[in-house]
């Protein structure tokens, strides 16, 4: 992932989570809907707030439905 910031407020299970899916850089969350990814096993409540605050902050969005 391209913001360290970011993969160092996320836990293991979640880093593995996004790993396992391909995903490697903020932007790449944005092919991704909020309830997809929220569906990852290891996606935990934290991980989702997390990631949905460095989406924010880079004003990228997630996929819509």
């Amino acid at each position: 992932m391209q913001n360290p910031e970011f993969l160092s407020a996320l836990g293991a299970p979640a880093l593995r989570a996004l790993d396992n899916a391909g995903i490697t850089s903020l932007p790449d969350l944005t092919a991704w809907s909020r309830s997809e990814l929220a569906a990852l096993h290891g996606m935990g409540p934290k991980g989702v707030r997390t990631r949905d605050g460095a989406l924010q902050e880079q004003r990228l969005q997630f996929r819509q439905h």
